[in-house]
């Protein structure tokens, strides 16, 4: 299917691995302009050239930062003044009892998960408006809706992007451009190995994943974690022109973690 993404400028947020990889790799195979970002210059260099290997001819280019800080994003926008997509992907979790975390955690997911995708839109979306057309999408997680109790923090941030896309869709009526909230379920990306790790005590990958579907996220109707690729299929389409219809929406890919008919 050609989604009509030819020659649009795409900004995807943590996009040197994992589910930010993926999106960024299918929106350069549909041909859309793409930033990769990512914290470090190697880590950015790496994923260029893996996009690179993929597609020779493709438009893409990097931008190493940390946008939990503001002055990140200045220097972003010295640069790249416009974008027509901005994928708000960059996301940070870690297991950890909620007795335990302190106010700098909380703060500092705040910063990473919620900010970061506020300040972008800020700058990003006043351009959309003027030209009449754009997308903003925000990696949200089925966690908004189901917190998990092994990372609360985690799940309140997420389900701060559900109101944040929703109330700046409700500032584009009447526009082309949208906003929307999409919800991964677990997922086998770089982060959740790491993530297996603390939680799984040596237990062989297969083991640790039969035993998570079955007491932690047991209303899985997919029973396995989802691959990156899956996630991006659905991102992917949401930020062309033929998904003009859906805005202001949280939309699952989920596996059918989450338990409700609508």
């Amino acid at each position: 299917m050609n989604l009509n993404l030819d020659g649009k400028q795409a900004l995807v947020t943590g996009s040197t691995k994992g589910i930010g990889f993926a999106i960024a790799r299918q929106l350069v195979q549909e041909g859309a302009r793409v930033i990769v970002n990512g914290r470090t210059d190697a880590s950015v260099a790496d994923a260029l050239a893996r996009l690179r290997g993929d597609a020779p001819t493709a438009h893409v280019e990097g931008f190493a930062a940390d946008f939990s800080s503001p002055k990140a994003i200045d220097r972003l926008l010295r640069q790249h003044p416009s974008v027509d997509v901005l994928v708000n992907n960059v996301g940070i979790f870690e297991p950890v009892p909620f007795e335990d975390i302190s106010d700098e955690a909380w703060q500092h997911i705040f910063e990473v998960n919620v900010m970061s995708g506020v300040r972008l839109s800020r700058a990003y979306l006043p351009g959309m408006k003027q030209r009449n057309w754009g997308r903003i999408v925000f990696i949200s997680s089925e966690s908004a809706i189901q917190i998990p109790v092994e990372m609360i923090h985690y799940g309140v941030t997420k389900t701060a992007q559900l109101g944040l896309s929703r109330g700046l869709a409700e500032t584009c009526a009447g526009t082309q451009v949208t906003v929307n909230a999409v919800l991964p379920g677990p997922t086998r990306s770089e982060g959740v190995t790491d993530f297996v790790s603390q939680l799984s005590q040596g237990q062989p990958f297969e083991q640790f994943e039969e035993e998570f579907f079955r007491s932690a996220r047991p209303t899985s109707l997919l029973k396995r974690f989802e691959t990156p690729d899956e996630i991006a299929s659905l991102v992917t389409f949401v930020c062309s022109p033929l998904a003009s219809g859906i805005n202001g929406a949280a939309l699952r890919v989920d596996g059918g973690v989450v338990r409700a008919a609508f």
